[in-house]
């Protein structure tokens, strides 16, 4: 150790005075360090030069002087961004003298109008380094202002201007800034290329987040790769705002409220605004987007915590005035973790975390929006009992998952011996050992309700499961990893997945697939059968995985009454099962869910009276088995992998041979 610091004190130079510090001058530490100024030298990094740009476009639209922004995309890294706002100010700066505004803008660190708010009530850029570090940062900038009938344009090149802002020329029927710039490769790269899809995204959000504008996208051709959704060119404007946005984002997915919970309120003392818009889908596979003056804050802050702390002291007050106890066991988490969310906040000087913005850290922040959010979030949930009523029963069970996890966490620390954790909304069956047990897959929660109660709680167990699954012939190993209903199915079963899967250790005897007896259920049901064949095909191998076959229809007359499976299964029964001159009351289920339990247990759960069908690979023992398995996995990905193309063809082969299609 001792040698290695002699050796590196050597290292140091013994004649270290004032001529070794540096003092960099204008625009060049941003060049030196760019990652002080925005997060890095990578493509990220170059993306969020258009945002600076096109912050300061929205400041003006947001203060009310501009109504329309445009972005382009040009070929060869070019990237044009204008607005028909006020223009930046050309006349010579009173302290730099004889230097125009705009130059003293473009070339100086923290120079700007947003430092107090006499130019802008609130405003995105508020450090004062954002057009200069774009400056800085790029081989070639264009800028063009259009003020008072007159056009001005000056060149810059790595941050320093190549000739004098011209003279005004006489312009009719124009106004606003227009920034056309090319990131400096020796900065970036020679490979970094901006990304349609990125910077459509971007344009998309901040038109979203304020209505008023108009943003105008357009797109060199040559740069859209095939199957990007990204247009040649497009008009943005959602005059809805937020609510736009999710009615969009959502598209047509159940969601527990027929309407989101949208709203906008001033802030006391006009210090701002505050817009919200959330959505509870029944899927909960949801997000939280937050913005502050138009910046999007991904890592949350102050006003993320103003919104969690507003809804959730809201929704207690309404649990305690409906006399809801367990509503006091809900968190934020509970409400907002499978939510859709929207929040943008306008407020005067915020304070974020870094130049990027990522964070929003100002403390009053927090108090504002949990009162403007709290108060409207009452009336919403007083004005409309049934949805709250829905919602409150989801946060509780929501929360009753948790505590229960939780527990069970803290149980097998506790315990010497492991304890085998399982998914929260299994019922499992009371029998320790396999032998003679059942788990039943079921979709939904109504038809998990409906089948705990018919079950034989000794030998059937009960998992529902929300919705349609994943499809793994066509996910990514990370989609596959992340999702939840698989997650509880492998939990469930305990006998692992692909190379890890051991017949031993299946905690039941049987697993019987059960859905309605329509197509989404034998959509639901592909799925499943799907997942396991290509996660646990040993369980199919065994002879474990069943379907079960719940009717389509019950027939009565009089006292008389007879299920059919199916249409044809229904049309035999009228003839052959009834006899006499009496009406036949047909009525068809709508689902597991709408299926008393005792009708459930009777038609499908019991096993004296049930039929189930056994899922196997290899129909006829004649074949050649590892033909016929190499067969069907062909088929599963010709109709389950991830080329649309060979399910079309499929389709067109054999759509000759559909007698009766039931939609």
């Amino acid at each position: 150790m001792a040698d290695l610091f002699q050796s590196a004190s050597k290292k140091t130079p013994d004649n270290y005075s004032a001529k070794d510090i540096e003092v960099l001058e204008g625009l060049e530490p941003v060049r030196r360090r760019p990652g002080m100024y925005i997060g890095g030298s990578d493509e990220r990094a170059m993306h969020h030069l258009v945002a600076e740009v096109l912050d300061n476009a929205m400041d003006e639209a947001v203060a009310g002087h501009a109504s329309r922004i445009e972005l382009e995309l040009h070929e060869g890294n070019v990237v044009v961004v204008a607005d028909n706002g006020r223009g930046i100010p050309v006349d010579p700066h009173p302290k730099y003298k004889p230097k125009s505004a705009l130059e003293v803008i473009l070339t100086t660190l923290h120079s700007g109008a947003k430092f107090s708010q006499k130019a802008y009530e609130t405003s995105g850029g508020l450090h004062g380094v954002g057009l200069s570090v774009v400056n800085a940062l790029a081989d070639e900038l264009i800028i063009q202002v259009a003020r008072d009938k007159k056009l001005y344009e000056q060149t810059y090149n790595k941050g320093k201007p190549k000739n004098k802002l011209s003279k005004g020329k006489p312009v009719n029927n124009r106004r606003g800034t227009t920034i056309l710039f090319h990131p400096d490769p020796t900065i970036f790269g020679e490979e970094a290329t901006f990304r349609p899809a990125q910077l459509y995204r971007m344009a998309r959000s901040k038109a979203y987040l304020y209505r008023g504008v108009e943003i105008r996208w357009a797109c060199d051709k040559k740069l859209l790769a095939k199957g990007d959704d990204v247009p040649e060119d497009d008009v943005l404007h959602f005059p809805n705002g937020l609510s736009d946005y999710l009615t969009a984002t959502l598209g047509d997915r159940k969601t527990l409220t027929p309407e989101p919970f949208v709203g906008e309120a001033k802030l006391p003392d006009g210090q701002g605004r505050v817009e919200w818009a959330i959505s509870w889908p029944v899927d909960e596979n949801g997000f939280l987007n937050s913005y502050c003056n138009t910046v999007s804050t991904p890592e949350g802050g102050s006003h993320e915590a103003g919104l969690r702390s507003g809804v959730l002291k809201s929704l207690k007050a309404y649990g305690d005035l409906t006399g809801n106890k367990k509503t006091g066991q809900v968190t934020s988490d509970d409400i907002l973790g499978g939510a859709s969310a929207m929040l943008s906040l306008f407020i005067r000087d915020p304070q974020f975390q870094g130049q990027t913005k990522e964070k929003l850290a100002t403390p009053a922040a927090s108090r504002l929006v949990e009162t403007s959010i709290k108060d409207h979030f009452d009336h919403w949930l007083s004005g409309h009992p049934e949805r709250a009523r829905m919602l409150l029963e989801r946060f509780v069970e929501r929360a009753e998952d948790r505590l229960r996890r939780r527990q069970e966490k803290e149980q097998s620390r506790k315990t010497a011996t492991r304890k085998l954790r399982l998914p929260g909304k299994l019922s499992d069956c009371s029998r320790n050992r396999a032998e003679g047990t059942e788990v039943f897959l079921v979709e939904g929660d109504s038809a998990g309700g409906s089948a705990k109660q018919a079950r034989q709680r000794e030998t059937q167990a009960v998992l529902p499961l929300r919705g349609k699954i994943l499809n793994v012939a066509s996910a990514s190993a990370d989609k596959l990893k992340s999702n939840q209903e698989i997650a509880d199915i492998s939990l469930a079963l305990g006998c692992g997945t692909r190379g890890a899967f051991d017949a031993d250790k299946l905690r039941y005897e049987r697993v019987i697939i059960m859905t309605d007896a329509d197509v989404d259920g034998a959509h639901i049901a592909a799925l499943l059968i799907t997942f396991f064949y290509r996660e646990m095909p040993g369980l199919i191998e065994s002879g474990r995985l069943y379907l079960a076959q719940p009717p389509l229809y019950r027939l009565t007359q009089g006292s008389k009454s007879v299920y059919a499976m199916d249409d044809a299964d229904k049309d035999k029964l009228m003839k052959s099962y009834f006899k006499g001159r009496g009406n036949i009351d047909v009525s068809r289920f709508k689902g597991l869910g709408e299926m008393p339990a005792k009708q459930l247990k009777d038609t499908t759960m019991d096993p004296a009276k049930r039929t189930l069908l056994r899922v196997t690979i290899v129909a006829d023992g004649d074949k050649n088995p590892a033909a016929e398995e190499k067969k069907a996995a062909d088929m599963i990905e010709r109709l389950m992998g991830r080329k649309p193309e060979a399910r079309f063809t499929f389709i067109q082969e054999n759509a000759r041979f559909v007698q009766e299609l039931d939609v």
